[in-house]
């Protein structure tokens, strides 16, 4: 059975009611339960922080066991060389994601630290954006 781990960075605990016009209204609770009915096949484990370290952590935790990390770190991604070095450190392959599409959005959020580490990115799929992550690392 394939392991994969979803790690959710800054303010995405508060999905379904952050910003509903830009992440929409359901929580990522509820998109969990449906995910994982839609994977029964594979151990699908979620975990959310926002804290940059205690996502460090969880990356050197899961990256060396599970078979692929689905990543997104949020503002993080703008700013953080150190989880960046921590994907670079780990074996598993790690997709980032984003709900929004970040390039209709400020400019600051254009770069991202994160993805010359990771294996591949998907931006702008609102929740679904996970699911495809998932159907990809399955592909690994």
């Amino acid at each position: 059975m394939k392991r994969i781990q979803i790690i959710n960075g800054p303010n995405l605990n508060l999905l379904g009611t952050r910003e509903p016009s830009v992440y929409g209204n359901q929580t990522f609770e509820a998109y969990y339960r449906d995910l994982k009915s839609k994977f029964p096949e594979i151990e699908l484990d979620y975990f959310q922080s926002n804290t940059e370290g205690i996502i460090i952590d969880k990356l050197h935790e899961t990256g060396f066991s599970y078979d692929g990390i689905v990543l997104n770190a949020g503002a993080y991604t703008h700013t953080s060389i150190a989880i960046a070095d921590a994907i670079r450190s780990i074996s598993a392959p790690v997709i980032e994601v984003h709900i929004s599409n970040v390039f209709k959005r400020e400019e600051f959020r254009h770069h991202s630290y994160l993805s010359e580490a990771c294996k591949g990115c998907i931006v702008g799929f609102g929740l679904d954006s996970y699911r495809l992550a998932v159907d990809a690392i399955l592909q690994f």
